[in-house]
């Protein structure tokens, strides 16, 4: 385990402004002890609670890493990352959580900035041109997204920007260039064109290769999503005969993962570009036996339970607000026999379970995964099982239900 007495010598000197990391005074040991009393305190009334998973390396773990470009109050260009509650940029050169080659990324296409002319984005006054530049590198294949956000599709210096940049910095393996003509928080807009490269990028977990666009989700830290992911799979215990639905299933990760040990899998996911870059994970895995749906999890349930089908497995991945009564209703009434609830927020995944017990489920496991060190955020996974329903419903299998794409 990571020793923080060795090799770091002081907190981030931007923690008070910036807000990310709540836990960085403290040794990790200790970050995961106040992360267990947490777990066990918000979820112990459930049963017994697995001793947390913590990081072998808990530094530079995020594959993912967004500066914001701006100007401060001297009219001089900063990069950075948003003050909680406000648009205003704490300057950031160096994180201790982010990627390292994203942040010197970063770093040359501000210094790049003067040469080729270019302004930011000033949000008060409407001028300018770069907003915010997003990178993504896959850990395992070594590839590298650059993302310049920008408010207008005009990029008169493009050419040979881009030369330099990929001078500096050829790992690089793709630019894409975004637009962003609106005003509000949002950081990427709906267009976009690719300037050099494939447009995406790839990286492998538990074995299985993944397309990452600029847009879709994929999980921050690969490394204990690994460990998050076994312990889910391992929950489930599937023996190739059950039908799995992946509840909010993203690009398609978790039941892209257990398709090996699975029947078939369906997944069901409202976002249709992560739908798309799902069914195009299946191609590249050549995983036959699933099928993608676009659409809302709670209806989708809704017709499963409507015509008398029901999965054996679902595996549920809600955002940190947690699933809704109508997904747990319908949850309920579709009956699987296992439920593998994967949680990024153990107070919304308490107040969740807290339903499906008033449903006739139990909870059997419960294991607290590190995703996020120096931060008080806490993954959770649970095993909720229930007796069998009656023959004549339990026997039945289900089948695809409503507007599916087959890989």
């Amino acid at each position: 385990m990571f020793d923080m007495r060795e090799g770091y010598k002081a907190p981030c000197p931007h923690h008070r402004q910036c807000g990310g990391c709540q836990l960085q005074n403290l040794p990790y040991e200790q970050q995961l002890g106040y992360k267990q009393r947490e777990a066990v305190r918000i979820l112990g009334g459930f049963g017994h609670v697995e001793d947390i998973i913590g990081m072998d390396e808990p530094l530079h773990y995020r594959n993912k890493v967004h500066a914001a470009f701006g100007l401060d109050g001297r009219r001089r260009v900063v990069s950075g990352i948003y003050q909680p509650g406000s648009h205003a940029i704490v300057p950031v050169d160096e994180c201790m959580i982010e990627d390292e080659t994203a942040d010197r990324i970063i770093l040359s296409i501000r210094k790049m900035l003067p040469e080729f002319k270019i302004q930011v984005y000033d949000e008060l006054k409407g001028g300018g041109w770069l907003r915010h530049v997003l990178v993504k590198r896959g850990f395992a294949t070594g590839q590298i997204m650059v993302v310049l956000v920008a408010a207008s599709p005009i990029f008169k210096l493009q050419k040979p920007f881009l030369s330099k940049l990929l001078e500096l910095h050829p790992e690089i393996s793709t630019v894409i260039l975004n637009i962003n003509d609106r005003f509000g928080p949002v950081v990427l807009g709906k267009r976009e064109k690719v300037i050099y490269g494939s447009g995406y990028i790839e990286d492998v977990l538990l074995g299985m290769r993944f397309r990452i666009s600029p847009g879709s989700f994929y999980q921050i830290n690969p490394a204990q999503t690994e460990k998050l992911y076994s312990a889910a799979l391992g929950f489930a215990a599937l023996t190739g005969r059950e039908t799995v639905l992946d509840a909010y299933c993203g690009t398609g990760t978790i039941g892209l993962c257990a398709s090996s040990q699975a029947k078939q899998v369906i997944g069901v996911e409202i976002n249709r570009d992560a739908v798309k870059d799902a069914i195009a994970n299946a191609r590249l895995n050549g995983a036959k036996n699933c099928w993608f749906a676009a659409g809302d999890a709670g209806q989708y349930m809704e017709g499963l339970a409507a015509e008398g089908h029901r999965p054996d497995v679902v595996f549920m991945d809600p955002p940190r607000s947690g699933s809704d009564q109508r997904f747990l209703s319908s949850l309920i009434k579709t009956a699987p026999e296992k439920i593998v609830y994967i949680s990024c927020n153990i107070e919304t995944q308490a107040r969740d379970m807290d339903i499906l017990l008033r449903g006739g489920y139990r909870v059997e496991k419960l294991q607290p995964v590190d995703m996020f060190p120096f931060t008080r955020h806490i993954e959770s996974v649970a095993l909720l099982t229930r007796p069998p329903r009656p023959r004549d419903f339990a026997g039945q299998r289900p089948r695809p239900s409503g507007p599916l794409s087959r890989n």
